[in-house]
């Protein structure tokens, strides 16, 4: 039965993320493709931080 315990929160964690993901992400990706604003080049760089950097070397 724990197993089963253990299953369900992660797919529950995985929702909810998604979910989290979806409503940021999407209007962020928008703004970035249509914006010329300076901030751009910055907002750009912060979110793709943890796809360049591991989580270890962020302090996550």
């Amino acid at each position: 039965m724990p197993d089963l315990m253990v299953v369900w929160l992660t797919l529950k964690l995985a929702l909810v993320v998604t979910l989290v993901l979806v409503l940021v992400a999407t209007p962020l990706a928008w703004w970035l493709s249509q914006t010329q604003s300076r901030l751009k080049s910055f907002v750009g760089a912060l979110f793709t931080l943890p796809l360049v950097l591991p989580p270890t070397v962020l302090g996550l």
